[in-house]
């Protein structure tokens, strides 16, 4: 009923905006200079991974320190769950939506909901494919994966047997960060595995366990997130083989794996920063301050 009643306050506006692909100018929010009277929804991908609760954590403490509210709703990796969720956001009367696609395709209607009554939309770590976004707060995951690349052939040389961790099908950091991995791996690398799993521990663990089974040859895993990764230390370890495994994302457990010399190495984003800039960049966004397209987030490699 929810989804209904926003597809025809949608196709309304659309109506009586002269069929003009803006919403009228009565239906979009007023720009606020206080920051206090700003109510921010944050729609996240999943809060049982550290390295979005981290994000989740910069902003809140961001917004907090500016008085301004935030309604954090979870979408448990669960793209239609997440749809429901923005759509509930926007009847509760959000001034701003940041949103942290679980699927980058799948997300687009619903930022197409809150562009039609003027919301507006701001992404962090993931894109949307479709629909009008503010702006796009991440790392440069393209540029992760080659640097997950170049390290393995930094420590085991060209031609070496590599298996590939995918994260969830359809995110745009799945994408970015295997193409990245590929401009090094498909030139220097053999790439002898690769399989999807979701971003998750459990199924790291399980997935490398396959991949072990017929290819006991492995030199090396490179994960699209450090959550796999970990999974597919416990594989290894399971299995007595030395292998370097290399995770994305640097959350408290990948730092202290590498620390521990169980991890080779991590890209390591910096989530509670993401959040951080998401929160000033919707600051100004209601200030209708100029906002860039992409803000980049630093990252680094650490190693032992």
């Amino acid at each position: 009923m929810k989804k209904l009643s926003i597809i025809l306050l949608s196709l309304a506006l659309f109506m009586l905006g002269g069929c003009s692909l803006e919403p009228p100018q009565w239906a979009k929010p007023a720009k606020k200079d206080k920051l206090e009277d700003i109510k921010i929804g944050l729609s996240v991908s999943t809060l049982n991974n550290p390295f979005f609760v981290s994000l989740k954590d910069g902003v809140v403490k961001e917004a907090k320190k500016n008085q301004m509210e935030t309604i954090v709703v979870d979408a448990q990796n669960d793209s239609a769950k997440q749809i429901n969720d923005v759509e509930d956001l926007i009847q509760q009367g959000v001034d701003v939506l940041l949103i942290n696609p679980t699927d980058s395709s799948a997300i687009s209607t619903a930022v197409q909901s809150a562009n039609a009554i003027g919301i507006p939309v701001i992404t962090l770590d993931r894109s949307a494919e479709k629909g009008d976004v503010v702006t796009l707060v991440a790392s440069d995951n393209v540029k992760g994966g080659q640097m997950a690349g170049d390290f393995i052939v930094e420590k085991l040389g060209e031609g070496a047997k590599v298996a590939e961790l995918e994260g969830v099908p359809g995110a745009s950091a799945t994408r970015e960060r295997g193409k990245g991995f590929h401009l090094t791996a498909d030139k220097k690398l053999e790439v002898v595995a690769k399989q999807s799993a979701d971003f998750d521990r459990t199924k790291g663990l399980n997935v490398m366990e396959n991949i072990l089974q017929g290819h006991p040859d492995i030199q090396a895993v490179f994960a699209h997130n450090d959550e796999m990764a970990l999974g597919a230390i416990e594989a290894i370890a399971s299995s007595g083989k030395d292998i370097l495994v290399i995770g994305f994302d640097g959350n408290d457990d990948a730092i202290k794996s590498v620390k521990a010399g169980q991890m080779a190495a991590t890209v390591a984003q910096q989530p509670e920063l993401i959040g951080q800039l998401a929160v000033q960049a919707a600051a100004d966004t209601m200030k209708g301050k100029k906002v860039e397209k992409a803000i980049p987030a630093p990252l680094k490699l650490v190693t032992e």
